[in-house]
């Protein structure tokens, strides 16, 4: 009887995947979490690399992830719809975080409430949960951008000017950017509370399933290597070999028939 009321208590989750996108990194969380699930496969044109049409009859823009909600007993026949990443990580979490350490405690003791009373493990899970889709995935599609330019379908005699063009945004934008963030986030590492191994500490954060989409699109494509950037590099392939990930991974596979991690 009790597994039966659990059941029934349990909210109707659907994610809307894209190939290709920042939506693996919900089905990872909801790994995580251990949730109910159901997801919905779409696919990139593939000629113009765009989602389908079809998604904006879920979101306005068509754009992925979108999570839909039907919390458990409710009456509505509306389920709440949520998009962008970050939002959907943060709805997810403080709904359903209890009894994990996905979401960092976030007063000190004695603290609570008050101004400046957060620990540094809450401060860093809000800063990368920004970061992530903020100062460093902007820097990511500048990259795109300036391959697409590179790479461009235009008569040859147009080839030099096109990869000029790409290659001054490379030398004069992208190169010296990556490497200050690079360095930001190994010396992040070194620091992390608890002697890490992660960004916020030494559990696994939803931060850091926020950011491992930009780094494991970025690795060994953008400067991220082994050699430059040791502990980073490191923790791209900690976070690749958590058993969540690697579960969202196959449940993909499952479902779509193969899995690509997007690369800039």
């Amino acid at each position: 009887m009790a597994s039966s009321t659990t059941a029934i208590e349990q909210p109707k989750i659907k994610l809307y995947w894209l190939d290709q996108s920042r939506s693996q990194r919900i089905v990872w969380l909801l790994e995580e979490l251990k949730l109910p699930y159901e997801v919905e496969i779409f696919h990139r044109d593939k000629k113009t690399k765009f989602a389908p049409p079809e998604l904006k009859k879920i979101h306005a823009l068509g754009k992925s992830p979108v999570l839909s909600v039907t919390p458990p007993g409710s009456s509505s026949s509306q389920p709440v719809i949520i998009a962008e990443s970050a939002f959907i990580v943060e709805y997810l979490l403080d709904h359903f975080s209890s009894g994990s350490t996905l979401l960092p405690k976030r007063y000190r003791e004695g603290q609570d409430g008050k101004l400046g009373g957060e620990t540094e493990e809450w401060m860093r899970f809000r800063y990368y949960m920004h970061y992530a889709e903020g100062s460093l995935m902007t820097l990511m599609l500048v990259s795109l951008l300036a391959l697409q330019i590179k790479n461009s379908p235009v008569p040859f005699f147009l080839k030099p000017i096109t990869r000029a063009v790409a290659g001054k945004i490379q030398s004069g934008f992208l190169d010296s950017n990556f490497k200050t963030h690079f360095s930001f986030l190994e010396a992040q590492l070194a620091s992390a509370p608890g002697g890490g191994p992660y960004l916020c500490g030494p559990n696994l954060t939803g931060a850091d399933i926020m950011l491992s989409f930009p780094l494991m699109a970025g690795r060994g494509t953008v400067g991220l290597t082994k050699e430059d950037y040791p502990k980073l590099h490191a923790y791209v392939d900690r976070l690749e070999a958590e058993p969540g990930y690697k579960r969202a991974v196959e449940k993909i596979i499952e479902l779509d028939g193969k899995f690509e991690v997007f690369n800039v």
